[in-house]
């Protein structure tokens, strides 16, 4: 059974990731610092697969702690996804984002050399493109000056990769994920912020249940169809099986270079409004929101041409988006009623 660290394993997308791997019987390992979630999700984890992973609580900024990780730990392959990540948190917290993003990855990357370790999946993003000029986003459009500290250290991560695989040896995909979305099925595991959101799902799902006053639609005046900014939303468990894909690539040696980038998305744009509608469509629950004026950092429009993913990790995405914020309503609704 091949053993893999998950770092952030504990947040929305790390668990989902972990539920998956478990499930294609890989032997997961948890680092989790728990500055964005708590660690009953470690107990809901084992609700759904019947295994409880192993679980260190690391702060990935300290080296001394991820070097005596290692140390203690063989391993054969790493999903990074433990970051900072909010664009306008960034924006406002740009040396944090830097220490927290930057710091832990190259950390990561030197025990990795050290310990004779070399298949590696970044958590990446769709904000490494900026506002792209042609939509669908295709692989081959050129990586743009970042809209914001977030964006950055993602591009930057990506360069520390690509120059990490010459020089070392590493195997390793870089995931660029469009906007991550819904919930398990079994409720068991969702996307949970501490404080307010920053995301906009779970912001709605908050709002539908009366813990948010209204929902903020960032600008009304992009040129598009209603006005809203329009991204690419995918259901998380889509997004968790692609992940347990390009680790089987690098896992039986598929890849056709020592550092590769997919696009992972639905390859469909939907507007913020379209969300908003679309929710009080699967729900029944009307939704109270009011424009705002624009978030700096963000962008038009982004939807990913997913033909590259599609072929070669043998992966799509199959969930609509009423499944996915029907799910996310579900996990909402199972918050609220703890409370």
């Amino acid at each position: 059974m091949k053993k893999i660290l998950v770092t952030g394993g504990l947040g929305f997308i790390g668990s989902h990731v972990v539920v998956e791997l478990q499930n294609s019987e890989f032997e997961v390992v948890i680092i989790d610092d728990l500055s964005n979630t708590n660690v009953e999700v470690l107990d809901n984890i084992e609700k759904i697969t019947n295994i409880k992973p192993q679980f260190f609580q690391i702060d990935l900024r300290k080296k001394e702690l991820v070097q005596d990780f290692f140390k203690n730990n063989q391993l054969d392959g790493v999903i990074h996804f433990a970051a900072s990540k909010a664009v306008g948190e960034s924006v406002e917290k740009p040396l944090d984002y830097y220490e927290n993003n930057i710091n832990a990855l190259v950390y990561l990357l030197q025990e990795m050399d050290k310990n004779n370790i070399d298949n590696f999946i970044f958590s990446s993003s769709c904000t490494v493109y900026g506002q792209a000029d042609e939509l669908p986003i295709t692989e081959n459009a050129p990586v743009k000056i970042a809209e914001s500290p977030y964006g950055n250290t993602k591009q930057i991560g990506e360069e520390i990769i690509q120059d990490s695989c010459k020089a070392y040896g590493f195997n390793a995909i870089a995931l660029r994920y469009f906007n991550p979305i819904g919930a398990h099925e079994s409720t068991n595991i969702g996307e949970l912020p501490l404080g307010v959101p920053q995301n906009l799902i779970p912001f709605v799902t908050q709002t539908a249940a009366g813990i948010r006053k209204e929902l903020s639609v960032f600008g009304d005046d992009y040129p598009t169809l209603d006005g809203t900014a329009i991204r690419d939303y995918i259901h998380v468990v889509d997004l968790a099986k692609a992940h347990v894909s390009a680790l089987q690539r690098l896992l039986k040696k598929e890849n056709k270079d020592n550092f590769e980038f997919f696009n992972i998305g639905t390859g469909k744009g939907t507007s913020v409004l379209e969300i908003v509608q679309t929710f009080e469509k699967v729900t029944g629950k009307k939704l109270n929101y009011k424009i705002v004026d624009r978030r700096p950092g963000d962008i038009t429009a982004a939807y990913a041409d997913t033909t590259k993913a599609n072929i070669e990790l043998n992966w799509k995405a199959e969930e609509t988006l009423e499944a996915a914020l029907l799910s996310a309503w579900k996990w909402q609704q199972k918050q609220t009623n703890k409370e």
